[in-house]
Formats: structure tokens, C-alpha cells, sequence
């Protein structure tokens, strides 16, 4: 079992305690049908070194091995959408970093039991995705660790192998509910109770059925395996 404390002083600064894995099994298993869909995004706001979002990983790759396992190419592409759908904010960074190590450690381990040797570009944009996905900052504040508004990357499975690159800010993200206090799913803001006629640069996302707000950097089409080169 994954420790809860990792020292005294950290509960008392930062009042930091990892959720046990019953919990976070029992919490998960009450949106099990979203766990379970590769392309279902999550946001951890303040996910510490990952407990949530690698048992979501899991299940999402347990349904790419059981789908796509005898193409290669199939899963490795299906498993860029689980990773790239997962996003996490911390305030530590040891924390976040831990999070994006664990997260690939298991990308890796799970591609070697499904397709034996998954190959090394497509290793190299998962830790990119996760770069770019699990941030170091305070979800609080909106602000990343060099008080930065957090930007967010949706990546979008256009056509075949074809990636679109969106960044969106955080806040803008969250503005449609915000005065609610809901917990919004990402990207996502049609049948929410946000007023989009009072965001006059949100727009209309086919895709998602959904009003976003407009993105503030649009990258080209490329290749899943090859985002880490156009960032």
C-alpha cells in the first residue's frame, strides 16, 4: 500500500496526505464508465505524487490492451489519447515530477506486456504530454510556479495519426461555473449552467457539442509520436 504521510513537516506546512488506494478505488468506481473510456479527460487539482490520476491511467490502458493489443500501432496511438486526456495540477514539485515519472513508468511497463517493444519515439511524447499535463502549481491561485497563469494543452485526435494542439488557460477553463463551485470536466462547457453568451471570444466546438473558450495558441496538425518536436 502507497504511503498516506511522507513526513511530518510537510503535513504541517502543506497539510499534505495521499488518499489510500481503497479509497481512491471507491471514489473512481462511482465514475467507473469514465475511467473507463480512453478519451474521457481528468484534472487532478491538487493530484500530489498521482494516486489518482495513475489508477485512472490503468483502467484507460487496461481497455487499450484489451481493444488494440495486436496492432502496435493501434495501441500506441490509443494509448497517447489515455495519457493525453490526464491532467494534474501540485503545489510541490517533487510531488509533480514523481507524478509524471510514475505515469510514464506505467505508459512503459504496460506497452512492454501489450505489444513487448513499444517504440522509443513514442515513449519520448508521452513524456512529453506529461511534461505539459501535470504541472507544478497552486490550482487555488491559477498561477504555475513562476506565477504564470497554468495553460493547458488539449490534444486531439484529428484524422489517423494527426494530433491538434490547443493551449487554454486554466481559468478561463473553469470561468463558466466558477461562481457555482462545480467541478467542471475539461474542455467541456455546454450543458453546465455557464452562460456563454457572456464569453463573446468562447466558441463552438463541434467535437465536443460544447461551447469552449477560445484557445490562445493554435499549433499545426503533426503525428501523435512527434509532438515533442512542434512544442
Amino acid at each position: 500500500m502507497a504511503q498516506q504521510v511522507k513526513s511530518r513537516k510537510r503535513v504541517q506546512e502543506h497539510g499534505e496526505v495521499f488518499t489510500n488506494e481503497r479509497e481512491v478505488n471507491a471514489m473512481l468506481d462511482m465514475v467507473k464508465q469514465e475511467t473507463e473510456r480512453i478519451e474521457s479527460r481528468f484534472l487532478e487539482p491538487a493530484c500530489g505524487n498521482g494516486n489518482f490520476l495513475a489508477e485512472v491511467l490503468r483502467r484507460k490502458l487496461a481497455v487499450v490492451s484489451q481493444r488494440y493489443k495486436k496492432n502496435p500501432d493501434d495501441y500506441q496511438r490509443n494509448a497517447f489519447v489515455a495519457v493525453s486526456s490526464l491532467y494534474g495540477v501540485e503545489l510541490l514539485e517533487d510531488n509533480a515530477q514523481e507524478c509524471r515519472d510514475r505515469l510514464y513508468g506505467i505508459v512503459e511497463a504496460e506497452a512492454k506486456k501489450a505489444i513487448k517493444k513499444p517504440d522509443a519515439i513514442f515513449l519520448e511524447s508521452i513524456r512529453y504530454v506529461l511534461d505539459k499535463n501535470i504541472l507544478c502549481g497552486d490550482a487555488l491561485t491559477l498561477k504555475d510556479a513562476n506565477d504564470n497563469p497554468i495553460t493547458f494543452a488539449e490534444w486531439s485526435l484529428v484524422t489517423g495519426d494527426k494530433v491538434k494542439r490547443r493551449d487554454f488557460l486554466l481559468s478561463e477553463l473553469l470561468d463558466g461555473n466558477a461562481d457555482k463551485g462545480e467541478t467542471l470536466p475539461l474542455f467541456t462547457f455546454d450543458d453546465l449552467g455557464g452562460d456563454v453568451r457572456a464569453h463573446t471570444d468562447w466558441e463552438y466546438d463541434a467535437e465536443l457539442d460544447a461551447y469552449i473558450p477560445s484557445a490562445i495558441k493554435d499549433y499545426p496538425l503533426t503525428n501523435y509520436w512527434e509532438v515533442q518536436c512542434h512544442g
